[in-house]
This record gives C-alpha cells, structure tokens and sequence, in this order.
C-alpha cells in the first residue's frame, strides 16, 4: 500500500461522551469530511497514535481522558480559486479570525455555487488556513446559512480548528441572534425543546419530529424584545447547533422568521424612505431605544425603487468563545445590519 502523504498531527483529549467509543467511530465523527475507509487507511500506516503507541486495530475502545493523535491524509487536489471579496474582520489574531458576514454570502461551495463564496474569500485574504473540513471548507469552523447575516468564527490551523470546533460541540459557545418575525409573540420569553430531522418529504428542509431514529435534540430559548402591530422582535439563544434550527422553531411555534420563504416566512418586505436618510441604532440598547427622535420615519408599502429585505431577518449578534492559546473569555457583537434596521424603523414608524 503507498504511504499517504500526512499532514501536521492533531491533538484530542477524549471527553466523556466518547467513552467506549470504537477508534475509528470516534475519527470519523470528528473528521466527517474524510471517508471511513480513508481513516481505516491512516490507522492501518500509524498515522493514529492512542497515548503515544500506534493504534493497532480501528476497533480499539476509547477510555475519558485518552490522548488520540493523528497526522490526517491529503484529500485529493480540490482546490478552491481564491477571490478578492471584502470581508468585515471583526478580530484576528496569529491563530483565528472573527468574521461579520454580509447576507447572500454563501459559506462554501456546493451545487453549482462554486463562486462567490467565504471559503473563496478566505483563500485570498489569508496565507494559512486549517483544512480540517476540506480543501473547500478552509479555515471554517461552523457554517451560517447564505442569506443569515452575522458572526463567523475562522481557524489558521488544524489544531486550532480542532480546539474551536471542539467548543462548539459541547456547547460552551455562547450564541446570540437577533430576529423579526411575523405576528405577536405573547408570551416574554420561553424554551422551545424539540427533537429535528431532515423533512422527508423535502431534502432541503428541517422539521421538528418525534423522538427516536435519526432525530437530535434542538433547544432554544427565546425573548421578546419588542411588538408591533403584526410583528415581533426577538432575542434568540440556541442551545444546540442543528442545521436552520432557529429557522424551524420559530415557524415551529407559529411564528416564522420575515422574509424567510423555505420555512413559511412568505414574499420580501418592500420599505420606502418618506423622510430623511437611516439613522444608526445601537442595537445592544434596543430595549431602550425607543426615543422617536432617533428614529426614521419609513413606510411599509410596497413601490417601485423601495428597499427590500428579501432574505430571512435573522443576524448572528453576539458570540463568546475561550481563545484556543489563551485561555481568555472573547466576546464579539456584530451590530444589525441595514436591512433589518430598516425594517425595525418602518415597524417603529
């Protein structure tokens, strides 16, 4: 068998969910983006080493606290062109890099969106990048739907990518978004406990479904920050990370996201300017500002040449995070971008 190239070794300290786990199992769950048959192949050549000896047999149990290293093979040639597209760097420091990305922006290539991309993005801006999730994932550690705006998290390296996603999957990231949706929320604040899979009547969507199979646990809470007359603004705070879970529990409690047409949130919003041009608010002082001095009177009617928000209104707002070589306890906000501030202008209106 030829050797396969390898690359620098990554480090993980087994957690207690994994305990018992088979080797092999483990791997490919941490590192889904390479096939089981190729892991098989770096443990078969010692490329997976279990508390500094070689791992002789991929069904090889996993105990809390045993130290896994691995030097992962090179995927083949799938490199992705680098683009000069402007990014909003919130941090960035030798080993990561926060993002505030723009909506329409797609995370990473797929189905025909080969360009355009974050991942392309990153490729031009940046001279090293984790490949962890792939040639055409660089540096991504978690992923934000194409039309979701907001705070995007960026590893430089694999073992700095291994640290960040390994925060993300026992949930000590702390995630904040923002959203508009449609009718008023009653009650202040609530915790929507469900179970998510794929719908099987569309691959392209979510639903909430009974426990059992191949449903996961999706948590989050939610609180109103303010009513309108048919709308709502809230604050909401994932407790897991499935795939357009915000998306899904808001329709899933009647009221779904503006804008958002996958999930019940129907046509774009048109807004017209009748008065003078958009003040910025300081959205983390939302609560409080509700002086009509500083808003902008802007109607809700649909016309030729108005603005539009026509992507779901939903914004990744605050992140904390522990920095992967510090230790430090980060705390990013990106402030809401101008398409929901006008639309929370027009409601105010």
């Amino acid at each position: 068998m030829a050797e396969l190239p390898a690359s620098e070794p990554i480090t993980m300290t087994v957690e207690s969910r994994a305990h018992g786990w088979r080797v092999d199992h483990y791997l490919a769950r941490t590192f889904s983006n390479y096939s089981r048959a190729l892991l098989q192949k770096a443990i078969e050549q010692d490329c997976v080493l279990l508390n500094g000896l070689p791992v002789n047999k991929a069904s090889k149990k996993l105990r809390v606290n045993d130290i896994v290293s691995l030097r992962l093979p090179e995927q083949p040639d799938r490199s992705l062109p680098p683009e000069d597209l402007p990014l909003n760097i919130v941090y960035e420091d030798e080993v990561m890099v926060v993002l505030n990305k723009a909506p329409g922006m797609i995370v990473h290539p797929g189905r025909g969106n080969y360009y355009g991309t974050l991942a392309g993005a990153l490729q031009f801006h940046f001279d090293s990048l984790s490949n962890i999730a792939g040639a055409l994932r660089p540096g991504i550690v978690h992923r934000l739907d194409r039309d979701t705006s907001g705070l995007l998290v960026v590893a430089k390296n694999n073992q700095i990518h291994s640290h960040l996603s390994g925060q993300f999957e026992r949930r000590e990231v702390k995630k904040e978004y923002r959203a508009i949706v449609h009718g008023v929320v009653d009650r202040d604040s609530d915790y929507i406990d469900t179970h998510m899979r794929v719908d099987p009547h569309s691959r392209e969507r979510m639903c909430v479904c009974p426990a059992g199979g191949d449903a996961r646990e999706a948590n989050t809470f939610y609180q109103v920050l303010e009513r309108f007359e048919h709308y709502t603004y809230v604050k909401l705070l994932p407790k897991t990370g499935r795939t357009h879970q915000l998306r899904v529990h808001m329709r899933h409690i009647g009221h779904s996201i503006v804008a958002d047409r996958i999930y019940g949130g129907r046509e774009p919003v048109e807004l017209r300017d009748t008065a003078v041009p958009a003040v910025t608010i300081d959205e983390t002082e939302v609560a409080e500002a509700a002086d009509e001095d500083l808003l902008t009177e802007v109607a809700t009617t649909a016309s030729a040449g108005g603005k539009r928000i026509s992507r779901q209104a939903l914004h990744a707002h605050r992140l904390e995070i522990v920095h992967p070589v510090t230790h430090n306890q980060l705390q990013f906000i990106a402030p809401l971008p101008d398409d929901m501030q006008a639309l929370l202008r027009a409601l105010r209106g």
